[in-house]
């Protein structure tokens, strides 16, 4: 039996592509966000067979989005199914400060979408399937905008290529420093050595301390000799 969920199926909204979503009843994190919905009727010897195409994109509004395809006869199956195969498909992207960390253009197919961060308070400047995966994945700020088709999974999957292609600067930071010998690549031993690094401080600190009262007990021994000099 087929879990009715608050999105429904088969509304004119849906067939229309609307945008519905909600927390799911699987106890995860996720959010559904149904893009477009397209029936597709099939001719056969005895009249015509339809079918439904669903398009979801799940995410966590933390950095993890995915999206899937699903198909069925009836609208709810093929939402579940979409629903499901986003879920094996999410990917995690990096999000600074509620924007994206650097531009990009990425292509797929006919499709074209360009990325650009944006400043507090701009909000998602986006349409369509682009606004429904920045909103899954939590993105706050964003300037997008789509310059080829605008076929509405081409779209989606050109979306999903830039965002994978982003890089977070940190990390692209470790690996420059990696290439020039300056930290060691294995993490357990960045580990242990940031861990020598701070048992050593107060080694530091007892070092330099150590040779302060030797001295101030010598400057009085250089005082009394220097009268007895005189």
């Amino acid at each position: 039996m087929v879990q009715q969920r608050q999105r429904g199926g088969g509304g004119r909204d849906d067939r229309r592509g609307g945008r519905r979503g909600g927390r799911d009843d699987r106890g995860d994190d996720f959010t559904e966000k149904v893009i477009a919905i397209n029936r597709v009727a099939k001719v056969v010897k005895g009249g015509r067979r339809f079918s439904f195409t669903s398009l979801v994109v799940v995410g966590d509004g933390k950095g993890n989005v995915g999206f899937g395809l699903g198909r069925a006869n009836e609208v709810p199956e093929a939402i579940h199914k979409a629903a499901t195969v986003a879920r094996r498909n999410v990917v995690k992207i990096p999000i600074r400060n509620g924007t994206l960390p650097h531009p990009i253009t990425s292509d797929f197919g006919a499709a074209r979408v360009m990325l650009k961060p944006a400043g507090p308070g701009t909000g998602v400047i986006a349409g369509g399937a682009v606004r429904a995966i920045m909103e899954a994945a939590g993105v706050r700020n964003v300037l997008t905008k789509s310059l080829g088709s605008n076929n509405v999974i081409n779209v989606v999957r050109a979306t999903m290529v830039g965002l994978q292609a982003l890089t977070d600067p940190r990390q692209a930071r470790r690996e420059r420093l990696i290439l020039a010998g300056k930290i060691q690549p294995d993490a357990e031993k960045a580990e242990t050595a940031e861990q020598t690094e701070a048992e050593g401080e107060p080694v530091t600190a007892a070092a330099e301390a150590a040779p302060a009262p030797v001295e101030t007990a010598a400057a009085p021994a250089a005082a009394a000799t220097t009268p007895a000099t005189e």
